[in-house]
């Protein structure tokens, strides 16, 4: 199959890209490039089933182009990063919303399937765990930015299960969980590789709030393959699946295991919300997915333990480092 890809120069989309050509299908991407960069793509721009394209999901047409082109199209440009979201309300709101309609309107002229990865972000402030994907979405107050991602990435849900219901276009939606692994910046604000640069630097390793807060971390090769075998799987379309790992870990946990694994003597400082990003912030305490419904229907369980992706991270990290010195 030939599969479209937006946002496929980002850290997850270059993966899955990198996936289905090394399983033989052709891979047309688009990106804007405003999170996304062409060197997670490069090594890929010689391969004659790769093919890229540099513009907006925004642009209606060009998007409606590229769709016709391919078979199956995974929405992968969002808005990412608490940072972003934070600093950028309304670019996330728009980006999100609108590419999300503008994808749904092109892929439904054609009846091809679709896939839209959503975001653990939609459970909101939910404390029951694990969650479920039929659970109730608690999300905070509209005066507070930090919920314009989670409020966005559900009504981009909804909208997708709507053109399911109302046109019969075949879709599935993913809800990842805190996906890692190497290409990952830390600009925006993504833990994991933040924590690697400092400890490699010998810089504090800054966890915001008490450090109790936990995350379940998925690496993004485990992801990719659960994303592939979602997309082949005839009985997943109309529904919506966690997608992501169940072992849950402390920020304060996280921060020590790779200070051991980078051997840093780097100082673990906490840091309050308000002065990382700003008054009233608020945050998930605990994370933590039912996969029980993806495992029953794809056979498949996200299983790479968090040490493996930690090394993976740090190799990465500090190949840069040495490649820049």
């Amino acid at each position: 199959m030939k599969v479209f890809i937006t946002g496929g120069a980002g850290f997850i989309g270059s993966h899955l890209a990198e996936r289905l050509l090394a399983d033989g299908h052709g891979v047309l991407v688009l990106d804007d490039l405003s999170t996304g960069q062409m060197a997670n793509i490069e090594h890929l721009l010689d391969h004659p089933k790769f093919a890229y394209r540099i513009g907006s999901v925004l642009d209606s047409p060009l998007v409606a182009e590229l769709v016709d082109r391919c078979d199956v199209t995974v929405h992968m440009a969002a808005a990412v990063g608490v940072r972003l979201i934070v600093e950028r309300p309304v670019h996330t709101i728009e980006t999100n919303v609108h590419g999300t309609e503008v994808v749904l309107e092109a892929v439904a002229r054609k009846g091809k399937l679709v896939v839209i990865p959503s975001s653990s972000e939609v459970y909101g402030k939910a404390t029951k765990v694990p969650f479920c994907e039929d659970d109730d979405l608690v999300l905070g107050p509209t005066l507070r930015s930090r919920w314009a991602y989670a409020c966005s990435k559900a009504l981009d849900e909804w909208l997708a299960l709507a053109y399911a219901r109302e046109k019969g276009l075949p879709v599935i939606i993913a809800r990842l969980f805190n996906t890692v692994g190497p290409r990952q910046t830390g600009r925006y604000g993504m833990v994991l590789p933040t924590f690697v640069a400092q400890a490699l630097k010998g810089d504090p390793i800054t966890v915001f709030g008490s450090g109790e807060q936990s995350r379940c971390f998925a690496h993004v090769r485990d992801v990719t393959e659960a994303l592939i075998r979602l997309i082949g799987c005839p009985g997943a379309r109309g529904d919506v699946y966690n997608v992501g790992c169940d072992r849950e870990v402390t920020m304060l946990d996280l921060a020590e295991m790779i200070r051991a694994v980078t051997g840093s003597g780097s100082a673990i400082v906490k840091v309050p919300y308000a002065e990382a990003y700003a008054e009233g912030f608020e945050d998930m305490q605990r994370r933590v997915p039912d996969v029980s419904k993806l495992e029953r229907e794809i056979g498949f369980r996200l299983a790479i333990p968090l040490e493996t992706i930690i090394e993976d991270v740090v190799a990465e990290q500090r190949a840069r480092l040495n490649a820049a010195v």
